[in-house]
């Protein structure tokens, strides 16, 4: 795209990377993690109440500063990943601020060894009493710290470890391109070209191609992949986690039975669900089975809408505007203040993400904005990400981090309001038509090819821990396996795209995060049937209220206001039942619209077989004659 797009502006955090400021920083939090070493360890379960309220506070202001610097390093790196100068920085800035976090170890494991009644006699003081919410999160997981010699190791280890191999997947996708068209592209071009090109020989070209260039490195992939997957093992092992996701469902505040539930309703709708949607979309374009590659494509005969980026930032702002004016002016600031990065290049990143870096500062976003309907709907996700981290920044750092069950509410809210709002300001019935697939697709992205994922990667790890390192082949072979299982016989899963889980970085950089966007999904789903049903008395402002809680509440009280409970068995049927219901309106609509080319070439066929027929037996008639 030609159009002039915002880079984000970082000075808000640094100048740059060699400026006094950020010198002074890492001076400073190194000194001060020394005092903190020398004036607290050992003495925290004996400290008064105010010594140890004052105590976290003095943990709080050093982790904001560490995850300043860490938060620059990370974003600068991001958008520029084959730059040696700012990748050196990225790395240096992550073993520094490993080494000073190691001499600040002691405190959660500290806080982790004093008993109850310990912690509840400190709650007198009124500043150690703000951060009981944190103390609580922290002491989840209790159960499974380590010595501290053997946490410090780990600590570490870590940075020439796992955060080495993520560096090393994240480089390798940067510096891949693929020849297109005989043009070289970067993976999220390429990504971008399979699904939204309206030719489809374009888009099988694009999606062989990947596959080619993904197979032709599958060595590093896999290695990658088993390494991190035992790097796990081991650690779990250690920390007495007996399952692969659960040192994961600790840290989102949520329990494994909710998990497991939210899987297995997602899996028993397939049929329901997924299946039909794409025996539908197979119609649309026209052909028995969809290519994998055409699950996202363009529906025929509906032209496509190309958006500016001035149209979809009005457009997301207008619709949060709709919903709530609060939040649309929370949303503004990021476009007035640069605190966004837009425009794909090469050596950035691929897809999109929100970091909230620290509360003195402000989220950014990153996009890789290509002008379709689906880069709208990103646009609209990460602000939601972004209103959510802007509002929790007055908990504090310690306070402010969202596990992701809650995080992605925000983001696929703010992608509900959006895709209501234009559904409703659509007055062309196959533009409506449009939306609606586009949306009901993307939620089935955000479920069903989620758990997908999940399910994908727990059989991975699992299979990682009882028979010892997965070949590549075997890893495509589960890849097939439950895509196949998600998508359904009408989506062609064969070896032309057995390679794809090595595309899809969650898994490499953050195992068994990905179930939280299902999560979020269905809880969205649920939550805006109450507004839309009006029973909530004030309901945006409940809305603002529970994403400035940031992560000082579960999610059992975060919903309460909403009369919303996920632990009840029918919670997650509730949000799949929205998607069926947009399946249900979509085969009205084919019929209406006359959008199935299959059974209008049937009809064709059916209308030219008499004649072929008496020009058969007139033949016949000859012939025998």
């Amino acid at each position: 795209m030609s159009e002039k797009m915002p880079a984000w502006d970082l000075n808000d955090l640094y100048p740059g990377m060699d400026s006094p400021e950020l010198k002074k920083d890492i001076a400073a939090v190194s000194a001060g993690a020394l005092k903190f070493e020398t004036r607290y360890k050992g003495k925290l379960a004996e400290s008064s109440p105010d010594e140890f309220g004052n105590s976290i506070e003095e943990y709080e202001k050093l982790d904001e500063t560490l995850s300043r610097l860490y938060a620059y390093s990370y974003l600068l790196h991001s958008t520029n990943l084959n730059d040696p100068k700012i990748s050196t920085f990225y790395q240096n800035i992550r073993e520094k601020s490993n080494d000073v976090s190691n001499k600040m170890l002691f405190f959660e494991l500290e806080l982790n060894t004093m008993s109850e009644e310990q912690v509840q006699e400190k709650m007198v003081s009124p500043k150690a009493k703000n951060y009981e919410p944190w103390i609580k999160n922290v002491r989840a997981a209790r159960d499974h710290m380590l010595s501290e010699d053997l946490e410090k190791m780990l600590h570490e280890k870590y940075v020439v470890g796992a955060a080495a191999w993520n560096r090393l997947f994240e480089e390798t996708m940067a510096s891949l391109r693929f020849n297109i068209g005989g043009k070289m592209v970067t993976e999220p071009e390429a990504t971008n070209i399979i699904s939204f090109s309206p030719d489809a020989k374009t888009r099988h070209e694009a999606g062989a191609e990947v596959d080619r260039v993904m197979k032709k490195n599958m060595p590093i992939f896999s290695l990658i992949t088993n390494t991190l997957a035992k790097d796990k093992q081991i650690e779990d092992e250690w920390r007495g986690y007996k399952r692969p996701v659960s040192a994961r469902n600790i840290e989102n505040q949520v329990e494994d039975e909710v998990v497991d539930a939210l899987v297995d309703t997602v899996v028993a709708n397939h049929p329901d669900v997924s299946h039909r949607f794409y025996k539908m979309k197979a119609d649309w374009l026209g052909v028995d089975k969809l290519e994998y590659w055409d699950r996202n494509a363009p529906i025929p005969g509906l032209p496509e809408k190309q958006y500016s980026w001035e149209d979809a930032k009005n457009i997301v702002l207008s619709a949060y505007n709709e919903f709530s004016p609060e939040m649309a002016k929370i949303g503004k600031k990021f476009f007035d203040n640069n605190w966004i990065d837009v425009a794909p290049k090469e050596g950035k990143m691929g897809g999109a993400y929100a970091h909230p870096t620290v509360p003195s500062a402000h989220p950014y976003l990153m996009l890789n904005f290509m002008g379709k309907a689906d880069d709208v709907m990103a646009l609209a996700h990460e602000l939601g990400h972004g209103v959510h981290q802007y509002l929790a920044r007055s908990q504090g750092i310690l306070k402010s981090h969202t596990p992701i069950t809650l995080a992605e509410t925000a983001s696929i809210f703010g992608e509900m309001v959006t895709f209501q709002y234009m559904l409703k300001h659509e007055k062309d019935p196959k533009q409506r038509f449009a939306l609606l697939a586009e949306k009901t697709g993307s939620m089935l992205n955000s479920t069903v090819r989620q758990i997908a994922f999940h399910r994908f990667e727990t059989k991975v790890h699992t299979e990682r821990r009882e028979q010892g390192e997965v070949a590549p082949e075997r890893l495509d072979k589960i890849w097939t396996e439950v895509q196949s299982d998600a998508l359904g016989p009408a989506v062609k899963n064969d070896e032309r795209s057995s390679s794809s889980w090595a595309t899809i970085p969650h898994l490499i950089r953050t195992p068994f995060y990905v179930y939280g966007y299902a999560f979020g999904d269905c809880l969205v789903n649920s939550l805006y049937s109450v507004h839309q049903e009006g029973k909530v008395e004030d309901f945006p402002k409940k809305y603002l209220e529970m994403l400035s809680k940031g992560g000082s509440e579960r999610h059992q009280q975060m919903l309460k206001p909403f009369g919303l409970d996920a632990s009840k068995p029918d919670f997650w049927q509730k949000g799949m039942n929205v998607i069926k219901g947009f399946v249900d309106q979509l085969e009205v609509l084919t019929d209406e619209l006359g959008m199935n080319k299959n059974k209008a070439k049937q009809a064709d066929n059916k209308q030219a077989a008499p004649v072929q027929s008496g020009m058969v037996k007139k033949v016949t008639g000859l012939k025998s004659r």
